[in-house]
């Protein structure tokens, strides 16, 4: 049976162009790779190189069979870092809620977890930010972050992150767009849109002024529906920048809003809970997160 050192010397040979090459790189005799190469080709039976010319070329079949040795050993690769990070005691799985409207914000920082914790899985939940509370209050999420709440929940440790800027916005459609500046009067008649969670906990920091309001339970349920012109509502800058750019919609200039309003945002964790290295990492990368905003 052909072993993994055999596929190596296949791949490797193929990158680096002949068997010699190949030998110096695997720091061995070029007679060991040769006889290994031989001997892989004996239990494949079939031949990988053509070896008539001066430099060994893949023939149809070892052209065919390259792409699969690859993938057995950037497989082998990934089991290897697995289990090292394991035996240092990397948590198996980390579960983390994260508002939807601040995703974006993370994936960065969630590449870099993934290359220092090969070994750990992630579970993220994309909900609102009531909802984040939530799956953390009642130990479905390890870590979440949210824009922070009316109140300061006494079971669960929270910490500042953050602010980031807000606008209202509209439909290029609506009556609101056409307006050079827009006043508490002029937002009073037409529709509003808000995000409250699941269980009907209103997001903070997002006042109601219109008579009449529908709700959504994401900022991305919020955009859908002011991109269809059903209301106006607050969105965080980067969304309304990108839907502004996509003719999606139009911000607002506010009477009431010298600048953009900012909204705080707050890493939240279980209180007492035991942490491991990728937990421990990822708390306090999310706490960096918006250094730079």
């Amino acid at each position: 049976m052909y072993n993994l050192e055999q596929l190596r010397m296949f791949v490797e040979t193929v990158q680096s162009g002949s068997f010699s090459a190949c030998a110096r790189r695997l720091g061995k005799v070029q007679s060991a790779v040769s006889q290994g190469i031989a001997n892989l080709e004996i239990e494949l039976n079939t031949t990988l190189f053509d070896r008539t010319s001066r430099k060994p070329s893949l023939t149809a079949h070892g052209e065919r069979l390259l792409p699969f040795a690859q993938a057995i050993l950037r497989q082998t690769y990934e089991l290897d870092s697995v289990t090292s990070a394991l035996n240092l005691s990397h948590e198996t799985q980390i579960k983390m809620a994260v508002d939807d409207a601040l995703l974006t914000v993370t994936t960065s920082m969630l590449n870099r977890f993934a290359t220092c914790f090969p070994g750990t899985l992630l579970e993220l939940y994309v909900v609102s930010t009531p909802d984040v509370l939530n799956l953390v209050h009642t130990g479905r999420a390890d870590l979440g972050l949210m824009f922070s709440s009316s109140e300061f929940p006494q079971d669960v440790d929270l910490c500042y992150v953050g602010n980031l800027p807000f606008n209202g916005v509209v439909s290029p459609a609506h009556p609101l767009a056409k307006m050079d500046l827009v006043t508490v009067a002029d937002l009073i008649p037409h529709r509003q849109l808000l995000i409250r969670g699941l269980d009907g906990q209103e997001l903070a920091h997002c006042p109601s002024i219109s008579s009449h309001i529908w709700w959504g339970n994401s900022f991305n349920a919020v955009n859908a529906m002011v991109k269809e012109g059903l209301g106006w509502g607050y969105i965080p800058t980067h969304m309304a920048e990108k839907y502004e750019r996509q003719g999606d919609m139009v911000r607002m200039t506010l009477s009431f809003d010298h600048k953009p309003w900012r909204v705080p945002i707050d890493r939240v964790m279980a209180k007492q809970k035991a942490k491991g290295p990728a937990l421990i990492w990822l708390a306090d990368a999310v706490v960096n997160l918006l250094d730079d905003e």
